[in-house]
This record gives C-alpha cells, sequence and structure tokens, in this order.
C-alpha cells in the first residue's frame, strides 16, 4: 500500500491532481464496493485514528511555517479561522437547510465541518504554487488556527439535547483556545531551551525528540481541556523557527511522517465510505459546495479582511485557496460515532464535496495565481543546517545556496563574517575545496561555516543577510 501510494505522488505532481484524491481512490478501490471487497465501517477508529494524523500533520506544517511569513499575515489569521469560520459556517448551514432540505442540527453540522480549511491539502498545495509570503502566511496559518474552532463547534452541534447558546460557545472557545495556545508556546520554548542546550548522543535522536514534543504538547492541551490542534501547531512552529541542531534532518523526518499519516488517514476514509450509496447525495453536495466555495467562503474572507490592508486581487486568491481534504471527511465522524440522526447522509455529502471541490479549486489554483497576476514572493531562503560541536564550545553550520540568493557571484572575504567565525570548506559539482579570501561563491555551492558559541547566531544572520541583499548587505538596510 505504502509503494502505490509513493506512486501515486509521482502521477499526481505530473497530473496537477491533489495526492488526496488518489489516496481515497485506493481506499476505494480496496473496499466493499471495489476489487478486493473489503468491509469496514469503524467510524470511531477512523475518528482515532483521523485525529492522531491530524497531529502529525500539523506538527509537519508547523516546523515548515517560517515565523517571518507568519508574524505580519498572524491577525488576519486569527480573523480568518475565528469570524471567518463563524460567517462561513451561517451561509452554509442555511443553504443545506433551504436549499437541500435538512434539518436545522444536520445542517449546522454540515456547515462547521467543511468550513476548516485542510492543513494537509494547504500545505501540499503552497508548497508547489509560488505566491507572495503574505499570502502563503494568512493561508497556513488559518489552516493551521481553524481546526480547533471548528471541533468545537461540530462536536456541540452533534451532543444530544438542545445546542448551547451562541455566547457560551464562543467562551467556550475563546477559553480553549487561549488555553491550547498557552501550552503549545510553553511546550515549544521548553523543548527548543532544552534541545539546544542537551547534547544527544545521536543526529538522528533529534527528530525523534522534535515530533515528542509536539505530540506531548497536544496530549497538554486536551488534557487541561483546551485545544489540543492549537497547541500542537503553535509548538511545532516554535521549533521550527528556534535554529535547533540538524533542523533540516528534523523537518525531513516530520515529512516522512506527516506522508504516511495523510496516506493511512485517506485510505482509511476511502474504505469507510460506500460509494454506490454516494449517488442519492451528490447534487445535494455539489448545492451545498457550490454556495460555500463562491458564497460562504468568499464573503467570509472579504468581511473577515475588512480591517486590513490586503488587496482585493489577494483576497479573491485567499477565497479560491480554501482547500478542503481529510479534516472535515474525519469530522463529519463525530455526529456518526455520536449517533445523530442521519449521520450517514451527512457523511456523504462531505465527502461527494471535498471529492468534486478539490478536484476543482487544487488544479486550477496556478492558473488563477497568474490570472490575477500574483507571482512568487522573496528569493528562496539560505539552507542552513547546524550542528553542535561541543568540545570546541562551537558550531558547523552546513550552508547550501540556493539559484536564486543573492550570495552568487560574493567573495569570501566579502561575507564579513564575525570574529570567531570562518568558511572551510566550500563543495562544488561534487568537489570539495578550502576557500581562499578571493574564492567567488556560485549558486549550488555548499559551504561548511565553523562559528564559535558566542558569535553563531550573529554569523547566520549575516548569511541570510547577504543571500537577500548581496555583497552590500550592510549598507542597504538588509542586515548587519
Amino acid at each position: 500500500m505504502l509503494l502505490i501510494a509513493v506512486a501515486a505522488v509521482r502521477v499526481s505532481s505530473r497530473s496537477g491532481l491533489p495526492s488526496l484524491l488518489l489516496y481515497l481512490g485506493i481506499g476505494i478501490a480496496i473496499g466493499q464496493d471495489g476489487f478486493f471487497d473489503v468491509e469496514f465501517n469503524n467510524a470511531e477508529l477512523t475518528q482515532v485514528i483521523g485525529y492522531a494524523a491530524l497531529v502529525v500533520i500539523l506538527a509537519e506544517g508547523g516546523l515548515g511555517t517560517k515565523w517571518h511569513e507568519v508574524k505580519p499575515a498572524l491577525p488576519a489569521a486569527v480573523a480568518l479561522s475565528t469570524a471567518g469560520v463563524a460567517i462561513s459556517v451561517g451561509i452554509t448551514a442555511s443553504a443545506a437547510h433551504y436549499l437541500v432540505g435538512l434539518e436545522w442540527r444536520q445542517a449546522l453540522i454540515i456547515g462547521a465541518v467543511v468550513s476548516s480549511t485542510d492543513a494537509a491539502a494547504v500545505f501540499s498545495v503552497l508548497r508547489k504554487v509560488p505566491l507572495p509570503s503574505r499570502v502563503t502566511g494568512v493561508l497556513e496559518a488559518e489552516s493551521g488556527f481553524n481546526d480547533a474552532p471548528v471541533v468545537i463547534l461540530v462536536v456541540a452541534f452533534s451532543t444530544a439535547g438542545p445546542v448551547d447558546d451562541w455566547y457560551v460557545l464562543v467562551g467556550t472557545i475563546a477559553l480553549e483556545l487561549a488555553i491550547g495556545a498557552a501550552v503549545g508556546l510553553a511546550a515549544g520554548f521548553l523543548g527548543a531551551f532544552g534541545l539546544r542546550h542537551v547534547a544527544l548522543p545521536a543526529s538522528g535522536l533529534y527528530p525523534i525528540a522534535v515530533m515528542a514534543i509536539a505530540v506531548v504538547a497536544y496530549a497538554a492541551g486536551a488534557m487541561v481541556h483546551g485545544s489540543g490542534f492549537l497547541a500542537v501547531y503553535l509548538a511545532a512552529m516554535v521549533l521550527g523557527n528556534a535554529k535547533l541542531p540538524h533542523a533540516p534532518a528534523n523537518r525531513g523526518f516530520a515529512e516522512g511522517l506527516g506522508w504516511i499519516a495523510q496516506i493511512g488517514m485517506f485510505v482509511l476514509l476511502g474504505l469507510l465510505v460506500t460509494p454506490h450509496e454516494l449517488v442519492d447525495d451528490f447534487w445535494p453536495a455539489v448545492t451545498v459546495g457550490l454556495v460555500l466555495t463562491m458564497v460562504a467562503r468568499p464573503v467570509s474572507v472579504f468581511l473577515s479582511l475588512l480591517p486590513f490592508r490586503i488587496p482585493r486581487r489577494e483576497q479573491v486568491l485567499l477565497s479560491w485557496a480554501g482547500l478542503r481534504g481529510a479534516v472535515p471527511i474525519i469530522l463529519a465522524t463525530i455526529p456518526m460515532v455520536a449517533g445523530v440522526e442521519g449521520s450517514d447522509r451527512i457523511f456523504n455529502i462531505v465527502f461527494v464535496l471535498v471529492v468534486v471541490y478539490t478536484l476543482l479549486q487544487g488544479p486550477t489554483l496556478p492558473w488563477l495565481a497568474r490570472a490575477l497576476k500574483i507571482g512568487p514572493g522573496d528569493p528562496s531562503d539560505l539552507g542552513v543546517e547546524s550542528a553542535p560541536l561541543e568540545r570546541l564550545r562551537g558550531h558547523l553550520l552546513s550552508v547550501s545556496i540556493p539559484d536564486e540568493s543573492k550570495m552568487h557571484g560574493v567573495e569570501v572575504a566579502e561575507l564579513r563574517l564575525p570574529p570567531g567565525a570562518a568558511v572551510t570548506l566550500v563543495v562544488r559539482d561534487g568537489k570539495s575545496f578550502v576557500p581562499l579570501p578571493a574564492t567567488v561563491l556560485r549558486r549550488g555551492d555548499e559551504l561548511l561555516v565553523v562559528a564559535t558559541d558566542p558569535v553563531r547566531d550573529a554569523t547566520e544572520k549575516r548569511l541570510r543577510a547577504v543571500a537577500h541583499g548581496g555583497k552590500l548587505a550592510g549598507w542597504l538596510g538588509t542586515g548587519p
């Protein structure tokens, strides 16, 4: 199954189809209407495994989120994941009630379920589409934040008995978000402090420790009745921006776990669905999805972002980039487990909606970005990996120069590294040599830089400044 799924990633990258659809197709193909007639109808197990997979996916997304991109986008992302979700739920639920004929409880559940953008879908698509950092920052932060309030709403609407008053729901959401944010930030900063000051005996232990800290953040947040999903995302974001030893290896390990989580989650969801039961709910799903995509999402984006100076073209792109994926389907299992009347139909409508509109939105997102003339942002940042040298009280920095870097054409002496730091080796075209002060750096070079502990951060800051501003970085206001 893993080999087939890995091959499916290659197919999806060539065809432009989101890989999640291929994974769902694999699950359907081996299910009870497929080739192997495997019967699986355990919604509770699917929900548990889906939650676990979502924790890993959020951790992987947080580790790859750059703080300098998210920081200016944070207020807009918070507005989208709170006020935007509320607006989207109201409009979508009204469409499900008046156009499809669902009861209000069922309509509200569907509205809440599909109002959450999917972290896995957003992270995977955005990394293939070159967009300005302010746009990717808003989308990534929103997808990391909005799972928490949506889960609270779905659970509240699925509980037997009357639904709490709106102000009780708002207070519950605010409290759980605050607790989750506090736990996540605390776990992230404490974990980063520990990993930077404790030298582990093997480099392979660092990625394991990073993921363990992220999972602990989720567990701690959930145990104190906070949002575990927000906790794990914030903890991972702190760890990903903390300049930990072996940072690229940490992200690579998390990315591998994220792929496994996505494969298992989507295949299991494909197994859970019964394709021949989807026929009757196809047009209701298309109707609700049309209102969600063309009305609810744009209105929620435009109203939520009114206080912010975001160009209208970027708001249009943000509206279309509200991708759905496995998260809505997983959340649709909550009413099934709770025994809500009509929960099977809710699941079928959500499943069809996700498949149809992911097929529509995912492949057309690059085209829309080009049509709106929204191009890529800043050049790729340097890849800097740090390994601690305990006995020498120093660090060995491994620096990769990307193609767009302005470090191309700069002499080693023109880097003007602080005293206590030096470029000791250059690897170019598979060959290594010790550079001279007049050695000219080129794109694709890999540098080994030794820096003593006191100047380690200043050295990396200077390298990144030259990468963005060239040899005149100190005089052009782009860094020291």
